[in-house]
C-alpha cells in the first residue's frame, strides 16, 4: 500500500488514514446510540400503566382521581419506592392527588413533574368505541386520555420507575405529582398543593408532560415544540330572561333568539393581533423553514407594522389563529321550561383562551361590548361554578428566557431521535396546570416525545387515540431526555 513513498509521506498517509478511521469509529458510535434498541421493559410498564389508568374513570362527574392515585402508588411502592417517598392527599374522598419523591444527590435543587390524572367527560353513545376501555386497533391506542394527557402519567411513571430499579443518583430530587381537576372541577391539585403542600413540590423548575411533542403534517415530523408559556383558560356566561308566555303568541323578544344573536356576534367578532417574546421567537423561527404563500405570509405579520392582510390569511389556520388571537367560544346552551312556552331564560357557557397578560376581568368586559345588549348578563365562572359580576384580576405569565440546561439536553435528544427537526419554544393555545406553577415561581417547561399530527389533534374528542409508535417513541425519548436535565 505504501510502496514507494518516502518516510513523511507514509507518516501522513498514516495519519490520515487513523483519522479516517477514528471518524469512522465515532460515527458508528454515534449511529449505535441513535439506533440502539429502546428498553422493551420500558415500553410493557408504560403500554400496562396506560391500559390501567384509561380503564379507571377519573370523570369530575362520577370517576375518582383518587382510585387511580391509589393505583399509581402501589405500583411505585411495588417498584421499591418506600412508603415515606409516596403521599396520596387531597382536599376529599374522590379528588386525592399521588406525589413520589427520587432523591438524588442534593447538588441542584429539585425538578418537578406534573400530570393531571383527570380527564374530560366521554359518553359511549358519542364514541365508535367504548371511551373507558383500552383498545389498540389500526396502529392507534384508543380510550379517553390516551392523548391528554394518561400518556404522559404512564411515560414518566415508566421512566421513574427505571431509574430507580437500575440504581440512578441525578443531581436532584426528581418529585412527581399526578394530581385532580386539571379539566374541571372544584379541586384542582396542583392549586391545592402549591397552598396547602408547598414542601412536598416545592422545585427549581417543572417540567409539564400536558403538552409540546413532535409535530407532524400527514406522519412527517416538521418541529419539536416546547410551550413556554400558555394562554388562560376562562369561562363565562351569558344570560337572556324575558317574562315569556303562551308559544302559540310567538314574538320576537325570545331570550333563546336573544341569546343566539348574542353568539353569532361573539362568533364573528375576532380579537386583536398580537404576538408575545415567545410567539415572537416561535414565528421567527419558522419563517426560515416555510416556503411559497405562507413563508411570505409569516414575514408579513413579523413586519413593524404587521402586515394584515397576511394575518388574514394565517388566521384560517386554527392553530395559528389560537395562537395569535385571544379566543372565544360557545361550548355549553340550555334554555326554556316547557315545550309549549315562550322561553324565560336561555344561558350559554362561553369559553376562552386568553393571550398572555389580560386578566380575566378584562375578556368580561370585552364580551360586554361584543354582545352589545344591556338584556345579556355576562358573568365570569369560577372553578367552583359560582358566577360572579366581576371577573378575576388573574393572568398568565410569559415565563423569563427558557433554561439552558433543559433546552441543551432537549436539543441534543432531539438531534440523535429525529435529526433535522428544530426545537421551538412556544405558547400553549390550551391551558394546563403550567399556570399555577408559572405563578408560583417555578419556571415551567411543556415537553413531550410523542408526535402528533397537525390535521388529528382528538383530545377532548371523539375516539380520542394516540398512535401506538408514537407513544413508544415517547416513553424511549423520556428516558435519556430526563437523565440529560438531571445528570450529575
Amino acid at each position: 500500500m505504501f510502496g514507494g513513498m518516502n518516510v513523511g509521506s507514509r507518516k501522513l498517509w498514516l495519519g490520515l488514514f487513523s483519522l479516517v478511521l477514528f471518524a469512522n469509529l465515532l460515527f458508528a458510535n454515534s449511529m449505535a446510540a441513535q439506533t440502539a434498541p429502546p428498553d422493551a421493559a420500558t415500553r410493557k410498564l408504560a403500554h400496562d400503566i396506560l391500559k390501567q389508568l384509561i380503564e379507571i374513570n377519573t370523570t369530575d362527574s362520577v370517576g375518582s382521581v383518587t382510585a387511580a392515585a391509589e393505583a399509581m402508588a402501589q405500583r411505585f411502592r411495588d417498584a421499591g419506592f418506600p412508603a415515606s417517598d409516596i403521599q396520596v392527599l387531597g382536599p376529599n374522598d374522590r379528588k386525592k392527588n399521588v406525589i413520589v419523591r427520587l432523591h438524588g444527590s442534593g447538588k441542584h435543587k429539585p425538578v418537578l413533574l406534573i400530570g393531571h390524572l383527570d380527564v374530560v367527560e366521554a359518553r359511549r353513545e358519542d364514541w365508535t368505541t367504548d371511551p373507558f376501555e383500552f383498545i389498540e386497533k389500526d396502529g392507534y391506542f384508543y380510550g379517553r386520555g390516551t392523548s391528554d394527557m394518561k400518556d404522559g402519567d404512564a411515560i414518566m411513571s415508566a421512566t421513574l420507575i427505571r431509574m430507580k430499579k437500575e440504581g440512578y443518583v441525578p443531581s436532584r430530587d426528581i418529585i412527581l405529582a399526578m394530581t385532580a381537576d386539571e379539566e374541571g372541577g372544584t379541586s384542582n391539585g396542583v392549586d391545592w398543593l402549591i397552598k396547602n403542600h408547598r414542601d412536598l413540590i416545592d422545585a427549581e423548575f417543572v417540567l409539564n408532560h400536558d403538552g409540546g411533542g413532535v409535530l407532524a403534517d400527514h406522519g412527517k415530523p416538521l418541529m419539536m415544540e416546547v410551550n413556554a408559556t400558555e394562554k388562560l383558560y376562562g369561562d363565562f356566561v351569558l344570560t337572556a330572561t324575558n317574562p315569556g308566555g303562551h308559544s302559540s303568541l310567538p314574538r320576537p323578544e325570545n331570550a333563546i333568539y336573544e341569546l343566539a344573536a348574542a353568539l353569532t356576534r361573539i362568533a364573528n367578532y375576532q380579537f386583536p393581533f398580537e404576538l408575545n417574546n415567545i410567539t415572537r421567537a416561535y414565528y421567527e423561527r419558522q419563517v426560515k423553514l416555510a416556503t411559497g404563500q405562507r413563508a411570505a405570509d409569516l414575514a408579513g405579520m413579523l413586519k413593524t407594522p404587521p402586515d394584515l392582510e397576511a394575518v388574514a390569511r394565517l388566521s384560517k389556520d386554527p392553530i395559528d389563529n389560537s395562537t395569535m388571537h385571544t379566543t372565544c367560544v360557545a361550548t355549553r346552551l340550555s334554555g326554556g321550561h316547557a315545550n309549549n312556552a315562550l322561553p324565560q331564560m336561555a344561558q350559554a357557557n362561553v369559553n376562552c383562551r386568553i393571550e398572555p397578560g389580560h386578566s380575566l376581568e378584562e375578556i368580561r368586559l370585552a364580551l360586554e361590548k361584543i354582545v352589545a345588549d344591556p338584556k345579556i348578563k355576562v358573568q365570569f365562572r369560577e372553578n367552583t361554578n359560582v358566577l360572579m359580576d366581576h371577573g378575576s384580576d388573574r393572568h398568565s405569565y410569559i415565563p423569563p428566557a427558557p433554561r439552558k440546561d433543559v433546552f441543551d439536553a432537549l436539543d441534543k435528544i432531539v438531534a440523535e431521535m429525529w435529526p433535522g427537526i428544530p426545537v421551538l419554544p412556544n405558547m400553549s393555545t390550551g391551558a394546563s396546570d403550567g399556570v399555577y406553577t408559572n405563578a408560583a415561581g417555578m419556571p415551567t417547561y411543556a415537553i413531550s416525545g410523542e408526535q402528533y399530527d397537525r390535521d388529528d389533534i382528538r383530545a377532548h374528542g371523539k375516539d380520542e387515540r394516540v398512535g401506538v409508535e408514537s407513544f413508544y417513541r415517547g416513553v424511549d425519548f423520556y428516558y435519556p431526555f430526563l437523565k440529560a436535565v438531571t445528570a450529575q
